[in-house]
C-alpha cells in the first residue's frame, strides 16, 4: 500500500509529551525520496543541499495544480502568478528573484524542465501534468546550474516511458465553472522504442469581470500538449526526443483600483476582482520547445549525456495601470523570445569519489515593445528593442569520500557571457503609438515621434567564476551534517527602459550581480525512519545588486528609468522541514522558514537610501505550513484525508515600501483523495482558501494610480483519473 510522507512537529511534540512509544515497527517508515539536485540520482537525505521534492502522489494529495501551489509547501519560497497574465511567473527564493518580466532582464531563480533551462518567465507557471517529480533547490546553484540561479532552482521532471500500452484520462470540475481534461498515453513501437503523449485543457470562468463590458477577469483558458519518443538501442544507451506546446488564451488580468482615481471621479469597486478598463481583454501567451536527450553508459563508472534544446515564446498582453474606462495610463505590450541550448555532461562514479562535469552553451534572443499611454497628457511613450545573448560555460563538481563518514565537495563553473542590444524610446503626440495602433479603437498617435529619448545599439561581455566548497559528516546511519559555501551570479545587461536623454550612461549597460552563501545543514531520519528532520541555516552576501529606479518628469512628460549596480545587502535565515509517520495511518508535516533581509547600501545619485527601502520585495520574513493527513482502508483501496494551514508574514511588493504592501496571510486547505486498490483510478476532492481570505499578492503603484492583484478566493474542485 502506498504511504504518504507528511509531518507536523506539533503533533509529534504532543505525542512525545504524552509519553508515546516511538519504537515503532519498520513498516510505518517514511519512503525514501530520490532527487537529482546534483545532476545524479541520490537519496534526499544524502544530498548536502537544501532541497524539497514532491512526487506524483504528494502533488495529487496536496491539490497542486500548477507551480504556484508549491510555494505553500516550501520554506522561504515565493512562486506566484505575475500581474498581467495567468502564466507569467514571479519567483523568489531566500529573498532573491526577479519580479519584472521585461525582455532582456534575467531571473534570479532558474526554472528547468528535464534539466533544460527556461530563460523567460512568460509561460513558466506550468500546469502539473505528465510529471514524476518537482524539486525546489534553495540557495545559489551556480556551479551545476549556471547563471541566474542565485536564489535557487525549480526542476520539473517528467516521467520516462515504460513501453507498456497505457491510456489515462483525468478530469476536473470545480468552482467558477472549472473544467479540466487531461488525456495521456503511451505504447511500445518495438522492443527498443516507445512513444507517449499528453494533452491538457484547463478552463475556468473568472473570479471577477470588467463591469463595463462584462469580460471575465482572472479566468483560465489554457491548452497544453507534450509528445515524446524514447529509444533504447542497447541496455547502455537511452535517447529521448520530446516536444511541448502551451497556448494560454486566458483574458489579460486587470488590477483593482485601490484608491480614488487621481484624475476623474472613479472610486474603488465592490469586488477586488473587478475592474472597468477601457483596454481589450484579449491576451495570448504561446510557449513551446523541443529537446533531444541522449545518455550513454560507457562503463560501470562513466556516463556521457547530451541535452540539445530549443524554445520559443510569443506574448501579447495588455496592462492597465489605472483600471478605469479611459486611456489615462494604458500599457499594451508584446514579448518574443527564442533560445537554443546545448549541454554535454560527463559523470564518473568511483569507489571513493564522484565527478559531474560538463560544457554548456546558450544562444538566445529576447525582443519586445510596449506603450506607456498617458492619455491625461495626450502623449504616448513607446519603448522597444531586443537583446541577443550568447553564453558559454564549463563546470565540474567533485566529491571525495575521505573516510566512511567524512566527504568533501569542490566545484566551480566559469561562464563567459556576451550581450548585444538595440534600445529605442520615443514620445508620440496622441494615444497609442503606430506599433500598437491596431489595439486602439480611436485615433492613434502621430506616425513619427516628436522626441527620441533613446536610440542606441551596444554590446558588452562578462566572465564570472562561481565556486563551491563543502564538507558533510555522517554522524551515524541516521544523521548527517554539512557546511558549504556556494556562489553565483545574475548576468548583466542593458536597461530596455533606459532614458538616454536623462541618464546618458544607460547606453553602457549594467554589470552582473553576485551572491555568496554560507550554509549549515542537518539531514536526519529518526525513530526507525518514522521521522525525517531536515534543517538549514544560511548567510548570504549580495553584491552589485541591480537596482531599478524609475521616475516621471512633469517637465518632459516622460519616464526616466535606470538599472544601477547600486546595491549591497545581507540575507540570513533558517529553514526547517519535519515529516513523521505518527502512526501507521496518521502522518503530519510542518515547514518553517525565516528570512532576514538587510540593505546595507543602495546608492541613488550618490546618496545611500538603504534605510528608505525596508524589506526585500516578495520575501516575507516568515513562512509556515502545518499539515495532518490520515489514511484508511476503504472498499479495497485507500482514502487519504488531509488538512493544512499555511502562513506568510507581511510582504513588500516593491523594493521600497508602498501602499501595495500586504499584511500577513493565513490560508486553510483540506482535501480527500481515494486511490483504488488495483491502482487504476483515483478521485480527489480539494478545497483551497476555505476561509475565503482576501489577500493581495501583486500590484502597480505609479504616480497616483494604485492597483492591486489578488490571490484566488475559496475554491473547491473534484478531480479524478482512470487508467485503461
Amino acid at each position: 500500500m502506498r504511504k504518504t510522507i507528511k509531518f507536523n512537529p506539533l503533533a509529534v511534540g504532543i505525542m512525545l509529551a504524552c509519553g508515546a512509544n516511538m519504537s515503532l515497527a519498520a513498516e510505518g517508515a517514511l519512503e525514501e525520496v530520490t532527487v537529482t539536485a546534483q545532476k545524479r540520482e541520490q537519496s534526499l537525505q544524502e544530498v548536502p543541499v537544501a532541497v524539497t521534492a514532491f512526487g506524483e502522489d504528494s502533488l495529487i494529495e496536496n491539490g497542486v495544480a500548477d507551480l504556484s501551489d508549491i510555494q505553500k509547501l516550501t520554506p522561504n519560497t515565493t512562486l506566484q502568478v505575475s500581474r498581467g497574465t495567468n502564466s507569467t511567473l514571479t519567483a523568489y527564493i531566500r529573498g532573491i528573484g526577479q519580479q519584472d518580466p521585461l525582455w532582456g532582464f534575467e531571473p534570479g531563480v532558474g526554472i528547468y524542465v528535464d534539466d533544460v533551462y527556461v530563460a523567460r518567465p512568460q509561460g513558466a507557471v506550468m500546469d502539473v501534468f505528465d510529471v514524476e517529480r518537482i524539486e525546489v533547490l534553495r540557495g545559489p546553484q551556480g556551479t551545476l546550474y549556471g547563471k541566474n540561479t542565485i536564489g535557487g532552482a525549480v526542476k520539473y521532471v517528467t516521467k520516462k516511458l515504460s513501453g507498456d500500452t497505457e491510456f489515462k484520462i483525468r478530469g476536473g470540475l470545480g468552482s467558477y465553472n472549472q473544467r479540466d481534461l487531461v488525456l495521456s498515453g503511451q505504447t511500445g513501437l518495438t522492443d527498443t522504442a516507445a512513444i507517449g503523449f499528453a494533452v491538457a485543457s484547463y478552463q475556468r470562468d473568472g473570479y471577477g469581470e470588467n463591469v463595463v463590458t462584462g469580460a471575465e477577469n482572472y479566468n483560465k483558458d489554457i491548452l497544453s500538449g507534450r509528445v515524446s519518443l524514447e529509444l533504447n538501442p542497447s541496455e547502455n544507451l537511452w535517447i529521448r526526443l520530446a516536444a511541448d506546446q502551451t497556448q494560454d488564451d486566458s483574458n489579460a488580468r486587470y488590477g483593482y483600483l485601490m484608491f480614488d482615481a487621481p484624475t476623474g471621479s472613479e472610486t474603488s469597486l465592490d469586488s477586488v476582482y473587478d475592474h472597468e478598463s477601457n483596454m481589450p481583454s484579449d491576451n495570448s501567451v504561446e510557449t513551446g520547445g523541443m529537446s533531444l536527450t541522449a545518455e550513454w553508459k560507457v562503463s560501470d563508472s562513466i556516463t556521457l549525456k547530451s541535452m540539445t534544446s530549443s524554445r520559443t515564446g510569443d506574448t501579447e498582453t495588455n496592462i492597465d495601470f489605472d483600471s478605469i474606462n479611459r486611456p489615462d495610463f494604458d500599457v499594451p505590450a508584446y514579448y518574443k523570445d527564442e533560445q537554443f541550448t546545448q549541454e554535454f555532461q560527463l559523470s564518473w562514479a568511483g569507489d571513493t569519489a564522484n565527478l559531474v562535469s560538463g560544457i554548456y552553451y546558450y544562444d538566445g534572443n529576447a525582443e519586445g515593445g510596449f506603450d506607456a499611454v498617458l492619455g491625461m497628457y495626450g502623449i504616448t511613450q513607446n519603448v522597444s528593442g531586443n537583446v541577443d545573448t550568447q553564453s558559454l560555460a564549463v563546470y565540474a563538481n567533485y566529491e571525495k569520500y575521505l573516510t566512511d563518514k567524512l566527504n568533501i565537495t569542490l566545484g566551480g563553473r566559469y561562464t563567459q557571457d556576451e550581450k548585444s542590444a538595440d534600445v529605442f524610446k520615443g514620445n508620440y503626440l496622441g494615444v497609442y503609438s503606430p506599433m500598437f495602433a491596431d489595439r486602439y479603437d480611436g485615433t492613434p498617435a502621430m506616425d513619427t515621434p516628436y522626441a527620441v529619448l533613446t536610440d542606441y545599439s551596444n554590446s558588452d561581455e562578462w566572465g564570472q567564476f562561481s565556486p563551491k566548497a563543502g564538507v558533510n559528516y555522517q554522524i551515524n546511519d541516521d544523521v548527517m551534517v554539512y557546511a558549504s559555501y556556494s556562489a553565483g551570479f545574475k548576468s548583466g545587461g542593458f536597461d530596455m527602459r533606459g532614458d538616454a536623454s536623462v541618464n546618458p550612461e544607460t547606453v553602457d549597460g549594467y554589470d552582473p550581480e553576485t551572491v555568496g552563501t554560507y550554509e549549515f545543514g542537518l539531514k536526519s531520519q529518526l525513530f526507525n525512519d518514522r521521522i525525517r528532520l531536515n534543517a538549514a541555516a544560511f548567510h548570504t552576501n549580495y553584491e552589485d545588486m541591480q537596482v531599478t529606479v524609475q521616475t516621471f518628469s512633469e517637465a518632459t512628460q516622460s519616464f526616466s528609468s535606470a538599472v544601477l549596480n547600486a546595491g549591497e545587502s545581507e540575507i540570513q535565515g533558517l529553514e526547517l522541514e519535519m515529516m513523521a509517520s505518527i502512526t501507521d495511518r496518521l502522518t503530519s508535516n510542518i515547514v518553517l522558514g525565516y528570512t532576514d533581509t538587510d540593505y546595507i547600501s543602495v546608492m541613488d545619485a550618490g546618496v545611500n537610501i538603504a534605510d528608505q527601502w525596508g524589506a526585500f520585495q516578495y520575501s516575507p520574513a516568515k513562512t509556515a505550513l502545518g499539515q495532518l493527513s490520515y489514511a484508511m482502508d476503504v472498499a479495497g483501496g485507500e482514502l487519504v484525508m488531509n488538512s493544512s494551514v499555511s502562513y506568510r508574514s507581511e510582504m513588500q511588493i516593491y523594493a521600497a515600501p508602498s501602499a501595495l504592501d500586504v499584511g500577513s496571510v493565513t490560508l486553510i486547505d483540506a482535501g480527500a483523495t481515494y486511490f483504488s486498490g488495483d491502482g487504476n483510478w483515483q478521485l480527489s476532492l480539494q478545497g483551497k482558501n476555505l476561509a475565503d481570505e482576501t489577500y493581495r499578492n501583486a500590484g502597480y503603484n505609479a504616480f497616483g494610480w494604485v492597483t492591486g492583484y489578488y490571490g484566488a478566493p475559496r475554491t473547491i474542485a473534484l478531480t479524478g483519473s482512470y487508467n485503461f
